[in-house]
C-alpha cells in the first residue's frame, strides 16, 4: 500500500484470471455494503456491548481487553463491523443500514485456529473471501465454531443470523 514499487505493482496486461476475479469480488463487496464504506471513524463503544459498531475479539473469540492490545498476538484478531449500528445518514438524511460481517485477521507466520465469537454477535455466519483459498466461498459457519485461518490471511464472514 502506498509504495511506487514491485512490492505493490499488479501486471494487469497479463491478465492473471483467478487474481482478475478475486479483485472483481472485493470490489463488488465493498460496493454492495455501507459498512466497508465509512466516511468517519468508528466509535466503537465499551468492552461485551452488541450494539457498538466495531468490536474486536482474541482468536479464541472472547473480546479484547486493554492487556490484549499490548500482547504479541495482538497481529491476529477478529472484528465484528455492526451493520445495524452504522451513525452515518445516506444522501436523503436516512438512516444507513447494512449486513454485519467479522474479519478475520491472522498475521502470524503459522496457521491458527479462530473461534467464532458466541452467539450475541450472530448465529451463523458466511464464508465470503478467504485470501489464502480465493475460490473458497459459501461455507456456513455457526457461532462458537473453530476455523482455522492460514498463516498471514484473512477471511469475511458475513452475517446470516
Amino acid at each position: 500500500y502506498c509504495q511506487d514499487n514491485e512490492i505493490s505493482w499488479i501486471d494487469w496486461e497479463n491478465r492473471d484470471g483467478a487474481l482478475m476475479a478475486f479483485t472483481i469480488r472485493l470490489i463488488e463487496l465493498r460496493r454492495s455494503h455501507p459498512v466497508f464504506r465509512r466516511r468517519r471513524f468508528f466509535r466503537g463503544g465499551p468492552h461485551g456491548r452488541t450494539d457498538a459498531d466495531i468490536a474486536w475479539f482474541r482468536p479464541d473469540g472472547r473480546s479484547m481487553t486493554v492487556r490484549d492490545w499490548q500482547s504479541a498476538f495482538a497481529k491476529s484478531m477478529t472484528v465484528f463491523l455492526n451493520g445495524s449500528a452504522i451513525t452515518e445518514r445516506d444522501r436523503r438524511g436516512e438512516p444507513v443500514i447494512d449486513d454485519s460481517f467479522l474479519v478475520l485477521f491472522n498475521a502470524h507466520h503459522e496457521p491458527l485456529d479462530f473461534r467464532l465469537p458466541a452467539a450475541r454477535s450472530g448465529k451463523s455466519w458466511l464464508r465470503l473471501i478467504d485470501t489464502a483459498d480465493t475460490l473458497s466461498e459459501g461455507d456456513q459457519l455457526k457461532a462458537g465454531e473453530s476455523v482455522v485461518v492460514e498463516a498471514r490471511s484473512l477471511q469475511v464472514l458475513q452475517k446470516l443470523g
